[in-house]
């Protein structure tokens, strides 16, 4: 399983860009260096001084107790709020009056909030949701459009000590139910409909047919955004304007053990039920404030746009929690990246003076899919800062935003992290790393990294292995919910003692970590285990090349064949010159045993609606086999439809 061949070479480095390193939170390498050794060797002395950045309730005893492997405790004995941590300390240290969130919605209609106004507007939900019932120890599903009352009922949760459960808006009615009943929620806050793609997406609708019999769910309370007509069950259902009327803009943060519930956050495998992530109070909050600080060098006058949706784990970290705690002015848009018009990206950052930028390399490919002349009519100058997030980007795609969004001036935060590892674990610092193109590259604070086989033995430079954690870290996950065996199957019997991953990685001869995928999608061509994301980086490289996922399909005499599926520019003519040309091109890029042997050129590529490929229905696709796992987080049915039907 451990042993992956890795063909793909990259050579280009850049350094930080002339003047970054001295104005950064972290200049120099030697800085950097001197912080993640003691992060490793003295833990407790780095994590503890970090952790009394932050105002707590009352002080922790103990930093970290890992007696009972894998469970770790961390901050035992202390005592602090998220929500405070996010917005109370800020009405003291000179930004109550800076803005906290900066809202354009679908359509065009504009919100901000001051952190004194935030402060006000998440008492007056928690107020609210205490009116309902809703207390410390329960927990609350929230099913919102990406509009600033999700931002508040987040906080409100943790404000009240309830457990969000965070469920994306464009999840389906089982979908929701199922995480629900998973999660033992009694209150839902929703809307009754939210804007995507110039349409209205009916969220209360949804809502009842997944609360459908459930009788433990007692509220749901909705937010008024695109007035669409709702049906109404009086006594359980209540609007959230007329629930704050009158209650009070004053509400204590109630004082949570380091080891309380903060939030449960789902995350689907290909198989089973979808696993609740248990993520707690003091270690999470630590992560995410230290990763947002030092990952994105936030300044006081950044205006930051992570364009992830808060249905996320990337949404959890990197917009509400991590940025707030640090007192950053964040924007938060609604709608799609393409609506009205293929440019909108560029002109928000424009118009909002974007200075960091976070975004996913599935995005990328497609901004540059739609072309360089519509980031070319917006000024992106207020840019200094661009982040990737969600999957390995391949070189090309990585080029291509450094060059067209950044200007060439801008450093790129290259990060791997999970839902499961709640905060940032691979990254460069902008002020401080050469970039390799493709690369992580190097570890953040206190994670101790390595390439691994199954036996523990960590593997050589450039050999691909299994990426694992040795030794705990603040922000990860304390177990899956009401699952305490399915947390120590999934997550640490691979590798005695280790914390796996799921993906595969190499440490190439200067210590740079590359993601080579899911070890699930490694191809087995001829007794040779290649990586499917370097074969699609390989074809993405090619001009004429868009985008492209590689897949294994049942071959008689290799035993697995590769299977391209890939989407070309809209003036490419696609016919077998162009499958020898691509074949060649691989080739050339990483290998003869590389090319596949199979291509299928198709408009568009089946995705989540968070924008993941959905590589495991096309592997069915590949095999001609129906799909047998669930469909219900795909964004566009017809893609997959087509592709069923594809004989090329």
């Amino acid at each position: 399983m451990s042993e992956i061949e890795s063909v793909l070479k990259e050579t280009r480095v850049f350094p930080p860009p002339p003047g970054f390193s001295e104005l950064a939170r972290i200049g120099s390498e030697e800085e950097y260096h001197d912080l993640y050794r003691q992060s490793i060797e003295e833990p407790d002395l780095f994590w503890g001084r970090v952790a009394r950045e932050l105002p707590w309730i009352e002080d922790f005893h103990t930093v970290l107790d890992w007696s009972d492997k894998p469970f770790a405790r961390w901050f035992l004995g202390g005592k602090l709020n998220a929500s405070a941590i996010c917005l109370d300390q800020h009405l003291t240290n000179g930004r109550a009056d800076k803005t906290a969130i900066r809202w354009e919605g679908e359509p065009g209609d504009l919100q901000t909030f001051t952190y004194a106004e935030l402060h006000q507007s998440v008492c007056r939900f928690a107020n609210a949701l205490k009116a309902r019932g809703v207390k410390k120890g329960d927990r609350v599903a929230i099913y919102m459009p990406m509009i600033p009352e999700l931002t508040m009922a987040v906080l409100a949760c943790a404000r009240i000590g309830a457990a969000h459960s965070v469920v994306f808006g464009g999840f389906s009615a089982q979908a929701l139910r199922d995480r629900i009943e998973d999660g033992g929620c009694t209150a839902v806050i929703t809307a009754d409909g939210g804007w995507r793609r110039g349409k209205v997406l009916e969220l209360k609708k949804e809502v009842d047919a997944g609360i459908e019999g459930l009788d433990d769910v007692h509220t749901v309370m909705v937010v008024q955004r695109t007035e669409n007509e709702v049906a109404w069950r009086d006594g359980r259902d209540v609007w959230y304007h007329e629930a704050i009327e009158g209650v009070s803009d004053e509400c204590a943060p109630e004082p949570m053990d380091s080891e309380d519930l903060l939030f449960l956050l789902y995350t689907s495998g290909s198989t089973g039920k979808p696993k609740g992530i248990v993520h707690t109070t003091g270690g999470y909050m630590v992560g995410a404030y230290l990763s947002s600080r030092y990952v994105f060098d936030l300044r006081e006058d950044d205006v930051y746009w992570c364009t992830a949706d808060v249905g996320w784990i990337t949404g959890h970290s990197y917009i509400v929690y991590g940025p707030l705690a640090n007192g950053a002015t964040i924007v938060m848009y609604e709608g799609a990246p393409t609506t009205p018009h293929p440019g909108r990206f560029w002109e928000l950052c424009e118009k909002h003076g974007v200075t960091v930028f976070y975004t996913a390399p599935t995005a990328i490919r497609t901004f540059m899919r739609l072309g360089e002349e519509h980031p070319a009519r917006h000024d992106l100058s207020s840019l200094r800062l661009l982040g990737t997030v969600g999957e390995a980007i391949n070189p090309e795609a990585w080029m291509w935003y450094r060059r067209v969004i950044g200007g060439d001036r801008c450093p790129i935060v290259d990060t791997w992290w999970q839902t499961e590892t709640g905060g940032i674990m691979l990254t460069p610092l902008p002020g401080v790393t050469p970039t390799k193109p493709g690369s992580a590259t190097w570890p953040f604070f206190g994670v101790d990294v390595a390439i691994l086989d199954e036996n523990g033995v960590e593997e050589g430079p450039n050999q691909g292995g299994l990426l694992c954690i040795r030794k705990p870290w603040p922000s990860m996950l304390r177990g899956i919910w009401g699952d305490e065996q399915r947390f120590k199957d999934v997550y640490w019997s691979d590798v005695e003692g280790c914390y796996f991953a799921g993906d595969g990685a190499r440490r190439d001869e200067d210590g740079y970590f590359w993601i080579m995928g899911r070890v699930d999608d490694v191809i087995n061509v001829s007794g040779h285990r290649l990586s499917t994301m370097e074969v699609e980086s390989a074809l993405v490289s090619h001009e004429k090349v868009c985008e492209s996922a590689v897949v294994a399909r049942p071959d008689e005499i290799t035993g697995q064949a590769i299977c391209a599926f890939i989407t070309v520019g809209q003036e490419v003519e696609v016919d077998d010159s162009l499958r020898t040309e691509l074949a060649e091109h691989v080739a050339k890029e990483i290998g003869k045993l590389a090319r596949p042997s199979e291509m299928r050129f198709t408009d568009a590529l089946p995705k989540t609606r968070s924008g993941k490929i959905m590589r495991r229905l096309l592997r069915d696709v590949a095999a001609g086999i129906e799909s047998a796992g669930d469909t219900s987080t795909i964004e566009d049915y017809s893609v997959l439809a087509k592709l069923r039907g594809h004989e090329d």
